[in-house]
């Protein structure tokens, strides 16, 4: 984010940022639910889609993909990941409430890819708060957020539902209410396993799965460790005061995996009609082994090719159990 007013620790190179952030953060809300203002403009503000952002992004999901460092298909720029701004616009409630305050948890994650950014791209980020309501005793909160390229068009659209503040050890693992399609993240065993989805692709085919493993490392640069926040995600302190043994990857990382699991399978087609849903169902911990694939459930005709609907999943490898479950959706080429 560019402007140093509103984000002075976004500027790297000033060593005062941690005593600025600090400055900053005292003239903002404290998170809590009670005091929501609904609807709650969150603001806007523009990010630099710039070498430094991609890479740290590439090293935080272990995605060295060319189409990122060299150049893509996309009239051979480099561009950027499907949902790196996945975070940027989860974390625009940092205009109004005070990040450092913040012990929350992700529940659920959807975000439409309609372009993708281009590298030293200036993309306007925009959010809402639009909507509030308790459930279980904890008070949820939706935003709904846009980003926009310079020439006016839509990158990405976002939509996140989070509790605002609470203990996360306490319910990480509870498991969320999920819509009337519940995802069970189980397939035959004479399933097709398919590396790309195309003119071919058929109900039933599962994706060839991506095996990952975030390390602290990782989890606490996504999770903007170098901008002096502490979260759950980057401080061990922090995420034992919310009830955890150790610190735990974050939603919109876990997010991510998935949406680079759907650009391998898809190819360019997920960046331009690409939609993915999901809910956070238990807490995966920093250097835990996880897996992710799915499942197509539908293959559609449609006027610009074959619409394919799939489940999504990713399962913590140490127990097999379960962590996030989700739908997804693109359009790919009929030939």
């Amino acid at each position: 984010m560019t402007d140093p007013t509103s984000r002075p620790w976004r500027d790297l190179t000033d060593p005062r940022r941690a005593e600025a952030t600090d400055r900053l953060e005292a003239g903002l809300k404290e998170p809590e639910f009670e005091n929501l203002e609904i609807p709650e403009e969150l603001g806007t503000v523009q990010v630099v889609i710039d070498d430094h952002k991609i890479k740290r992004y590439a090293f935080t999901h272990d995605d060295h993909s060319s189409w990122h460092l060299t150049g893509s298909p996309f009239e051979g720029k480099r561009i950027g990941h499907a949902a790196l701004l996945g975070n940027d616009l989860v974390q625009l409630f940092t205009l109004v409430y005070a990040a450092s305050q913040v012990v929350g948890y992700h529940t659920e994650e959807q975000m439409w890819f309609d372009s993708p950014a281009a590298l030293d791209e200036v993309v306007t980020l925009h959010g809402t708060y639009t909507e509030a309501y308790r459930r279980r005793g904890e008070g949820y909160v939706v935003m709904e957020a846009t980003a926009t390229g310079e020439d006016g068009r839509s990158v990405v659209r976002h939509r996140g539902v989070e509790i605002l503040k609470t203990t996360p050890g306490a319910i990480g693992g509870r498991g969320s209410a999920l819509p009337e399609r519940r995802v069970t993240g189980e397939v035959p065993k004479d399933a097709r396993v398919v590396d790309t989805l195309g003119s071919d692709a058929r109900v039933g085919d599962v994706l060839a799965p991506l095996h990952k493993t975030v390390t602290a490392e990782q989890a606490a640069v996504f999770s903007r460790v170098g901008e002096y926040v502490r979260n759950i995600h980057n401080d061990i302190d922090v995420a034992r005061a919310g009830g955890l043994r150790v610190p735990i990857v974050q939603g919109q990382q876990q997010f991510g995996v998935l949406a680079q699991l759907l650009t391998l399978r898809s190819g360019p087609a997920f960046l331009t009609s690409g939609w993915l849903r999901v809910k956070f169902l238990a807490p995966l911990k920093v250097f835990e082994p996880f897996t992710s694939t799915g499942v197509i459930t539908a293959v559609t005709p449609v006027d610009d090719g074959l619409r394919i609907d799939l489940e999504v999943w990713v399962r913590r490898d140490t127990d097999n159990r379960l962590i996030t479950a989700g739908w997804a959706a693109a359009t790919v080429p009929a030939s």
